[in-house]
């Protein structure tokens, strides 16, 4: 098998057996002790695949039950990868790769209005009911919090709200923008902690009405508002804004254009929240399968190209917070999750579409476990004095607003008090 010859020289840690279509073994051994896994490929094909295309055939024969893990659990598979991957950062061969194709890291990122609009509605107008299979009751699918190690996913993703929303400052009367509002929780969240005012920006209709819903049960529609529209678009001036998992599908060609809307969207004294995943190495490219499948046009951006687009847009860095090993427990609970369900999902969206994102969330945690991905937090301002000198007021202000904490209730806007 060529293909098991070829990835010989990449294992340097642990022990991958792959068992080809004819029944051969293939024992792929590095110098170093490690994980210690047997792969099965069922077809030729998809071991002809797997030679030309690996990075996309790996997950397209895990969909379509060519590839199996023996024991059945896909993870240690996931794991193994991504170890020696890390490890191949430093080979001459992938830096060679690396200085190849960097060019071509921006030609699927060219996020136009339209094509921005399509990729939103791949990824996130699903049947809203598949999240709920395996997200907290917040539907929150972004990064948790977990600073004590041993949180429940709920606990953590409050945690992770709270944590935004201490950096947002925010003061009764504030108006705040959300860009990529999600199912419209956070929206929400925000409007109960504090009186401000909310408006969500999405470009998933699914999303839309879900979050409209969501509103008007809390019966907050007067001060939490949505619509479908891409950032671009957005005029007017507000006191807060936040973006939470969405700046990885701007697209690098835009992130210069995404700072500009924040600066020129914020009040002289406004504060501005940027959550998103990232990568601790210089700029690449997003993995092929998971652009195909899952997050089309998204890109996972170096923080020194984010910081090359920040600054060219006189917005002062106020905090910049970086969650190392956050993800990895976030996902391996959604993936739980999934399985718990399985047969639930299964009956209603097939056996391949399952196994896809059983691929994954598998994958993505071995990545965010192993290799350079991890998530920033920037806090951001058009003036310098406009957030604290230091992070001593965060935990504070947590505690005064967990769920259950006696405080002083801020008296909320009239009905009439709407949203422009």
């Amino acid at each position: 098998m060529l293909f098991a010859r070829l990835l010989r020289p990449f294992i340097t840690l642990g022990t991958l057996r792959i068992i080809d279509a004819s029944g051969r073994v293939h024992t792929l051994a590095g110098g170093e002790r490690g994980p210690e896994v047997t792969m099965h490929v069922h077809s030729r094909r998809s071991q002809r695949r797997l030679l030309w295309r690996p990075a996309l055939a790996v997950g397209e024969a895990y969909m379509d039950g060519t590839l199996t893990v023996e024991g059945g659990d896909l993870y240690p598979l996931m794991d193994l990868i991504n170890r020696n991957i890390f490890r191949a950062g430093y080979n001459p061969l992938s830096r060679l790769q690396r200085a190849i194709t960097w060019p071509l890291r921006l030609l699927p990122a060219s996020n136009s209005l339209k094509r921005a609009r399509r990729n939103a509605a791949y990824s996130y107008d699903l049947d809203t009911s598949f999240y709920r299979l395996f997200l907290d009751k917040n539907m929150q699918y972004t990064c948790g919090y977990f600073p004590k190690r041993n949180e429940t996913l709920e606990e953590a993703q409050v945690e992770k709200m709270l944590h935004l929303a201490s950096k947002l400052l925010l003061k009764p009367g504030m108006k705040v923008l959300e860009i990529g509002c999600g199912w419209g929780n956070f929206a929400v969240f925000l409007a109960k902690l504090e009186s401000v005012t909310v408006h969500g920006l999405t470009l998933s209709g699914e999303q839309l009405q879900d979050a409209e819903r969501l509103a008007q049960k809390n019966k907050l529609s007067h001060r939490v508002q949505f619509i479908l529209r891409d950032y671009r678009h957005e005029r007017g001036q507000y006191d807060r804004i936040v973006s939470v998992g969405m700046f990885e599908h701007v697209g690098a060609r835009h992130h210069r254009a995404y700072f500009r809307q924040i600066h020129d969207l914020l009040t002289e004294d406004g504060v501005a929240v940027v959550h998103f995943i990232g990568r601790m190495e210089p700029p690449g490219k997003n993995a092929v399968w998971l652009n195909k499948y899952i997050f089309p046009g998204s890109y996972a951006p170096a923080l020194s190209e984010v910081m090359s687009a920040v600054e060219k847009q006189r917005l002062f860095v106020t905090d910049i917070e970086v969650w190392r090993q956050h993800y990895p427990p976030t996902l391996a609970a959604w993936r739980q999750r999934l399985h718990a369900n399985w047969d639930q999902a299964k009956t209603r969206f097939g056996e391949n579409f399952c196994r896809m994102w059983d691929f994954y969330l598998a994958g993505s945690e071995a990545a965010f476990r192993q290799d350079v991905f991890l998530v920033f937090q920037l806090q951001l301002a058009r003036r310098m004095d406009a957030a604290p000198l230091a992070r001593d007021y965060i935990e504070p202000w947590k505690d005064a607003h967990r769920p259950g904490a006696r405080r002083v209730q801020n008296k909320p806007p009239a009905e009439t008090d709407q949203l422009r």
